[in-house]
This record gives structure tokens, sequence and C-alpha cells, in this order.
């Protein structure tokens, strides 16, 4: 197949599936704070997010490994299953070993016990998803995607709005929508078949590890630049600001869904072409992609910012409103978190999981300084969002610089210099609400979508004359 009509295919499936399911959730955000007071939605945005950081922990990221050696045609992927759900088990066996000393921290409200369930729920779920999806099941990768999120938003009606049950309810469905999902993917793909204890190689082990450990402090560095600000506006300025805060992050959450449908897709396409096509092909197939990639991005976030103050009146209940504010600088770096992880598949391409550590652990520690820096002066939970983008746009700066040595693609320089100043003018006008800033977003939206939409149109005609 095509490579570009194989990227464009499974784009459309994992869209089709996710972009729908995702967007079910997006539509609950009425109910999320209708029904959960600020310092409710702060605590279960803390909640989520701890478990989010002890996933890879106890897990030793091994299902990042399980998704890379599957795709490798040289491996048992039986073997390579069976290592990641062993680690799993052990993951935590180790955590519920802890937990008479870790159960009773005051901070989490006597929610640890929700911690604990939604990690280790969450990491069976993405071991089995991670490998369907490997064995390019691409459509059932989707429509698991799809029921789980339909069972969650079913759950999350019945448990907050019916039953009151607030910030267990809310964590609760996660966790029974991972189980059922996970269930159903162990039985329709017959994976009792392929978890065995004779499938266990120590070499494949040993492997794995290798590639999969350096990933775990990168995560950890991730987890950092794009969660830490909450614990510590929660920390400096209080459970409800924490509250306006996590659910300003609902509108970027969008963008990432979009990029993070493509990213999926995209991985894919980029390991597997690497061994079908000349490294001249290849590069020319990255910068393609890449100008494609960055053009929806800034589209789509010159919109979100033209339209924070509407998405926030429509979406979020009256003591929710003033989280518009928050969203325009969110959304802007949130571009440059999606241009990170695209340049990010050069290191998974080339299993350069070392440079991802070191990239992400500058961001992490650009992210603190300015966190600390800036969250107790006026700027407030600004100076978060603020914190967030200036990480964001070191690391991309650093990696499309390093990247080169790699794969030498066109990063289409002059066009991403022009995007993000324009979107930068959209993001402070809006936030100051500077004379003309309505003209301001207009005239943003317009020149955005020109720079952008020629690579973007002409991609998808040809991709659709070869289909």
């Amino acid at each position: 197949m095509d490579k570009y009509k194989r990227l464009l295919s499974n784009t459309a499936i994992l869209g089709l599936g996710t972009f729908g399911s995702k967007l079910l959730v997006f539509f609950l955000l009425p109910v999320y704070t209708e029904f959960l007071t600020k310092s409710e939605y702060s605590m279960s945005d803390i909640i989520t997010q701890t478990a989010n950081l002890l996933m890879p922990l106890i897990s030793l990221g091994i299902s990042d490994a399980v998704f890379r050696y599957t795709l490798d045609r040289s491996t048992d992927r039986r073997e390579v299953l069976t290592t990641g759900f062993v680690i799993n088990i052990l993951g935590i066996m180790l955590l519920l070993a802890l937990y008479p000393l870790i159960g009773s921290i005051e901070y989490f409200g006597g929610y640890m016990w929700l911690i604990i369930l939604y990690t280790f729920t969450a990491n069976i779920h993405s071991l089995f998803a991670q490998y369907i999806r490997a064995r390019d099941m691409t459509t059932f990768f989707a429509v698991q995607g799809l029921i789980a999120t339909f069972i969650t938003v079913a759950l999350n009606i019945i448990f907050l709005v019916i039953f009151k049950l607030g910030v267990p309810g809310y964590v609760l469905s996660t966790i029974i929508a991972d189980v059922v999902v996970s269930v159903m993917i162990f039985r329709l793909v017959r994976l009792d078949y392929a978890i065995r204890p004779r499938f266990w190689n120590p070499v494949l082990v040993k492997n794995m590890l290798s590639f999969s450990i350096p990933l775990i402090p990168t995560t950890v560095f991730w987890w950092i630049t794009n969660v830490a600000d909450r614990y510590m506006v929660k920390g400096v300025l209080g459970d409800d600001i924490n509250g306006l805060y996590s659910v300003a992050f609902k509108i970027p959450t969008m963008l990432i869904l979009l990029s993070g449908i493509f990213i999926e897709a995209w991985q894919f396409s980029a390991v597997t072409e690497q061994n079908l096509s000349s490294r001249r092909s290849h590069a020319a197939f990255f910068g393609t992609v890449f100008d494609s990639f960055q053009g929806m991005l800034y589209i789509s976030a010159a919109g979100l910012i033209a339209f924070s103050k509407i998405f926030a009146t429509i979406l979020f209940a009256d003591d929710y409103y003033p989280a518009w504010q928050y969203m325009p600088l969110l959304i802007a770096a949130t571009v440059f978190s999606s241009l990170v992880t695209f340049m990010g598949s050069v290191y998974l391409v080339d299993k350069k999981s070392v440079l991802s550590f070191v990239t992400s652990m500058i961001g992490a520690v650009v992210n603190l300084l300015f966190n600390f820096l800036l969250i107790p002066t006026k700027m407030g939970a600004n100076g978060a969002a603020l914190a967030t983008f200036i990480s964001y746009f070191v690391v991309f700066i650093i990696r499309a610089v390093n990247t080169q040595k790699f794969i030498r693609f066109d990063l289409h320089e002059q066009k991403l210099v022009i995007n993000t100043v324009v979107i930068g003018l959209q993001t402070v006008f809006m936030i100051f609400e500077l004379p003309g800033w309505i003209f301001v977003q207009i005239i943003g939206v317009i020149v955005i979508f020109l720079i952008n939409c020629k690579p973007i149109i002409n991609g998808c005609l040809k991709m659709l004359k070869r289909i």
C-alpha cells in the first residue's frame, strides 16, 4: 500500500473512532461543571493525573516497548506481550505492598485506593491496546476506544447525575470502562494463547527494558511539564483557582485530540516505512507530513483561541466561566507540545530513547523554574500557562535542531515563525482584551488559514486520488 494512502487510511479510521468518542466526553463538560464543585473537580483531576504519573513507574513503561517490539518482524509477538503482562502484574503487586505507607497521605483526601485502581486498570488497558495497534488492527483499536468512552460517559451520567457520587463516581467511571474493554480485547483477540509462561524470554526482556526504562524519566518529565503546574496552582492559589485552571485544559485537549489521532497513525507509518524506502525518500516523507501537520495545528489553534470565550459560555457552568482567560496560552502551549511529539517520532524510528529523555528533562526543569517564578506573581494561574508554553517551545527548538542529525527533513522554518507570531498576537490581545481584540482574532484566523491551507488541501487531494 502507498505510504501516504496508508497514513491517510489509518488516520481516518482512528479519527472516526477516537474523535467521535472523545467528543462525547468533551460535551460532558456542562455535566462535570454542574455536578462537581471547583474543589471536587480539582481533586478529581489530581487523582487522575497522579495515576498517570504512577502508570509508567510501576510498569517500567513497558507498553511503549510492547508497541515498538511488536512492530519488529524479527521478534515473537507472544514473547513481547507476555513480557509486558508479567511486568505490569509485578508492578501492581509492589504498589499494593506499599499501600500501608501511602494510603494515608492527606493531600489525596483518602482517595489513594482510587489512584491505585485507576493505575492498574489503565496500565492493562494500555498494554492490550498498544499490542493490537502494533499488529495493525487499526479498526479494532479505534472501536475499543469508542466503546470505552461510551461506557465512561454512561457511568459518568449515572454516578454523577443520578447517584451524586462526586469524586469517586467520576474516577470509577473510567476504571470500570478500562476493565470491561480490557476483558473484551483479551477474549476477542484470544490473548490467552499469547500470554503463557513458556513465552518468557529473558533476552527479550532485557532488550525491551533497555528501550522502555529510559522512557520512564522521559514520561515523568513530560508529566512534570504537563501537570506539575496544577499541583503548584493548588498549593499556592487554592482548590477553586485550580478547578478553573484544570477545566481550562479541556479546550486545548481538543487540539491534543486532533494531533494525537494523527500521531498514532504517523508513528506506525514512520517506523514501518523506514526499511521500505531510501533515506532521502524517507526524509521527504517526513517533510511533507510535517508541513501538513503543523498547518493543521496552527489553523485549529487560531480558531480555538478566537472562540475561547464562546466555548466557555457554552460548555462551562457559570461558576467556571472565568476559566476562559487561561485557555489562549494553554492552546498556544499545546501547539508546541504536539510539534515536540512529532519530533519525538524521529527518536522512536531510530530507538534514541536516551535523547528523548534528555530533551524532556530540559523541558521539565524549565517548566518548574518558571512555575516557581510566575505563579506567585500577579499572573497567577496564567503564569503556570506561560511556563508550560515556554518549556515546550524550548524543547521544540532543541529537538528541531537535534533530529536533523538523524533525518534531515524540511521544517518550513519561515512558515513556522509567521504562524507562531500570529497566534502569539492573538493570545496577547485575547487575554488582555486590548482595543481591537476581536478584529485581531478575525484577521489572525484568516491569515493562518491562508498560509497553511495549501499543503493540507493538496495532500488530501493527492491521497484521495491515489485511493
